[in-house]
């Protein structure tokens, strides 16, 4: 034996501890709950998340089974939510790799904080969420559905209004058993192939022109509120003929220094002239101020400046961590960006005005399906002479109106005007809520027209960007019945009364990729037949999966 086997052999190192985990029993399953970053949220939202994890026990425990919940309450934090990723990470170690697991979810969650550990876990996985209005539990619980999809993970799901439909118990009992759950996706069929019309050559030909020309998307910072969903990697998104220009919030703010006020205001004379009222008071911590509005015409200036400089075809604002506890909200600047009617902004040489008479899509949140979504849109809407303008709406919650269920498509401000009745004239601005939104700032609040509309989202599936299309209508509800609707949710975000053609309510909860929903308009029936179809094409020729939801048709002749 050489010395040096000898001096080998004699070496001892200190090896990591493998963390000892429990073992799955018979007959029980975990919970986990994952939580918002925001702290106000989450103890907020407390009371109804015990209430949904009341309703999934009651529902297991009926089926003969346990649920063990993998961590206590915290009585320093005043609720039972995981709150970041790390803390994710250390409740899955002592979570049998092997368990039946139900992630059960009655708020606004950042998935982040549980996907590390639902990715290498190999038990069974159930997501749950409260069909309700207050907090948005089914919100959140598409956002992790999405999530899931992308990153390759099998999972079930389910939801419920309050635990007693027999279509949840049920549920919850067949999921015990089987550890799977199927549901009805007869509503969705994949594009078939396409006749040779106006409309699907003019998809063809924007999509060469993209393919060509190639388009830039200004991300102000990635990955908003724990979104993975929303994140298309640069592998999956060039193709397309579409890059990212990655910028920092920081430089947002940087260049919101230099607007000076005068330039500001005029934004505010502009909003105010064109019929657009706001609620003011001069609380800052609670009501909306003037200075909140001057700021948030600030963003506006600085984020059309610097979307000329890097020559962008969109533009996303992450907003919701970092700038909100800097300054007021971007729902208002992004509402603005997306109408064709807009405060003139020119280039810092006073030479042009930016974007003229055009609308600059915007992907709120920086979630990236959108961006996609509303570049092409915005594209084909254009060439056909409509008003591209597009709205991303979270997929809130909803109810049976008059024998026709009826949803509640409901984002945090960002409505384009000219989606609402009477455009500037039927918006007000409301602060944002200081739950969420610490700064304040303005919404652009109302109660979106009704008509035709073409909804959609893409996501990534078996690592391949997909796109499901489908036709609705906005419906005018009673004004007493939008009003009960508002204020069960947030009555200062805009609203959108939206039917699915040929899409129940479980199916699309069931389909559905994504907490986003993105919604167009369309000048009648027809024409958003007509749009669709040239919609479809244009995705089709950059090579995305497209699946036509419900009575969504393509023109054949």
């Amino acid at each position: 034996m050489t010395a040096t086997a000898d001096a080998t052999e004699s070496r001892t190192y200190a090896l990591p501890e493998r963390a000892q985990r429990p073992s799955a029993a018979e007959g029980e399953v975990w919970l986990i709950p994952s939580g918002d970053l925001r702290e106000s949220a989450n103890t907020e939202s407390w009371g109804a998340q015990q209430e949904l994890e009341r309703q999934v026990t009651e529902a297991f425990e009926a089926a003969g089974v346990r649920v063990r919940r993998a961590f206590e309450a915290d009585p320093d934090f005043g609720h039972g939510f995981i709150r970041s990723q790390r803390m994710g990470m250390e409740v899955f170690r002592s979570i049998p790799t092997d368990a039946p697991l139900v992630v059960a979810t009655a708020n606004w969650q950042y998935s982040h904080h549980v996907l590390a550990g639902l990715r290498t876990h190999r038990g069974p996985i159930l997501t749950v969420a409260n069909f309700a209005p207050e907090w948005p539990g089914l919100v959140g619980l598409l956002n992790l559905n999405g999530g899931l999809t992308k990153m390759g993970r099998e999972y079930s799901s389910i939801w419920t209004v309050d635990g007693t439909d027999d279509w949840f118990r049920e549920g919850i009992a067949t999921w015990a058993r089987t550890g799977t759950l199927e549901h009805d996706a007869s509503h969705v069929k994949d594009l078939p192939a396409l006749a040779d019309t106006p409309e699907s050559r003019l998809g063809a030909a924007l999509a060469e022109q993209l393919l060509e020309d190639k388009a830039i998307i200004g991300i102000f910072d990635e990955g908003c509120m724990g979104m993975y969903n929303a994140i298309i990697d640069d592998e999956l998104l060039n193709p397309l003929g579409i890059f990212k220009e990655r910028l920092s919030q920081s430089a947002l703010w940087a260049e919101m220094q230099t607007v000076p006020d005068e330039e500001a205001d005029a934004v505010g004379r502009w909003l105010t002239d064109a019929g657009m009222t706001f609620r003011l008071g001069t609380d800052e911590a609670t009501e909306l101020t003037e200075n909140q509005l001057r700021w948030q015409y600030k963003m506006y200036i600085a984020a059309l400046r610097i979307s000329d400089d890097f020559g962008l075809d969109a533009v996303g604002i992450q907003y919701q961590q970092g700038l909100k506890d800097v300054c007021p909200a971007s729902d208002l600047v992004e509402g603005l960006l997306n109408n064709l009617e807009r405060p003139e902004v020119t280039s810092r040489d006073g030479e042009r005005v930016l974007w003229e008479g055009k609308a600059l899509p915007n992907f709120n949140e920086v979630d990236e399906g959108v961006a996609v979504d509303a570049l092409i849109t915005n594209r084909v809407w254009s060439a056909m002479g409509m008003d591209p303008a597009t709205t991303l709406h979270d997929v809130r919650w909803g109810e049976d109106f008059e024998g026709e269920y009826v949803w509640v498509y409901e984002i945090s401000g960002s409505v384009p005007p000219s989606h609402l009745p009477g455009g500037y004239a039927g918006a007000e601005g409301w602060r944002q809520g200081p739950t969420f939104f610490p700064a304040g700032g303005s919404t652009i609040n109302g109660v979106s027209r009704p008509g035709e509309i073409v909804w959609s989202r893409v996501y990534i599936e078996g690592g391949a960007l997909h796109a499901d299309v489908g036709r609705g209508r906005v419906v005018e509800l009673p004004e007493a019945e939008v009003t009960r609707r508002k204020e069960s949710t947030n009555p200062e975000w805009p609203i959108a009364s939206v039917v699915l053609d040929g899409v129940s309510r479980d199916q699309f909860m069931a389909r559905h990729k994504a907490n986003h929903a993105q919604l167009v308009y369309a000048d009648s029936a027809a024409a958003a037949d007509r749009a669709l179809t040239a919609k479809a094409a244009m995705f089709d020729r950059l090579g995305v999966q497209v699946h036509l939801c419900g009575d969504a048709t393509v023109l054949q002749s």
